[in-house]
């Protein structure tokens, strides 16, 4: 259940939604390796993108895998610390590549059977639209949907409680987290360039002591 702590003034902040975005330090490097990798990955299996679930990308025997597992480990921790959880918990992280070339996008989607989702960006192209397309296009970004439904109905400018829509320009070395439920679309990449990222989920050991307490 949400908190029953309210802040000084009275106010709850109730069913909160929190995405994580941060740029990992020392990426430069380690992106090169990681982007020959998923390369090569590629030219033996033309389907990596879509298969995603025959494999897992982050138990490669590879340095660069390793930092960033170790990245994406330490970015689960700080989230839980965030959430205030005070008691042990154990996951196991699964990973595949994603390479979008021009026109390919994820449709809407979210991530069954996982606690936290996340993406790590190697190579983002430029965020222009082509001159033949539609202004309002965002090509290569990443949106998020508000999982409550029908809280647009009474949406109005600045209140952020009811934003239907995050959208992010991703970059390369950014690293994104959030809830495995929660609702994305990863919009066409209308460059030449390819859009290359690591996905992956967190997906819990289960311990009985995850059952929340009711009040």
């Amino acid at each position: 259940m949400p908190s029953s702590q309210a802040d000084a003034e009275g106010f709850y902040d109730l069913w909160p939604t929190t995405l994580l975005r941060r740029s990992l330090p020392g990426h430069a490097a380690a992106n090169a390796e990681l982007l020959r990798l998923i390369a090569a990955m590629e030219a033996e299996k033309a389907d990596l993108t879509t298969d995603y679930r025959s494999g897992n990308l982050l138990t490669v025997d590879n340095p660069a895998i390793a930092w960033l597992r170790d990245c994406i480990n330490k970015t689960v921790i700080d989230y839980l610390k965030r959430a205030g959880l005070d008691y042990a918990v154990n996951w196991s992280l699964q990973g595949w590549a994603n390479v979008n070339r021009r026109g390919d996008y994820h449709d809407p989607h979210n991530h069954p059977h996982a606690y936290l989702s996340g993406t790590y960006y190697l190579q983002v192209p430029a965020a222009e639209t082509p001159r033949e397309n539609r202004g309002d296009l965002r090509p290569g970004a990443i949106s998020f949907y508000d999982p409550r439904s029908a809280a647009n109905m009474t949406a109005i400018r600045g209140d952020r409680q009811i934003e239907a829509e995050f959208t992010h320009h991703p970059k390369a070395g950014e690293i994104l987290l959030w809830p495995a439920f929660l609702m994305h679309f990863v919009h066409p990449n209308l460059a030449e360039e390819k859009r290359v990222s690591i996905s992956f989920n967190a997906t819990l050991k289960w311990s009985d002591d995850y059952l929340p307490h009711q009040n």
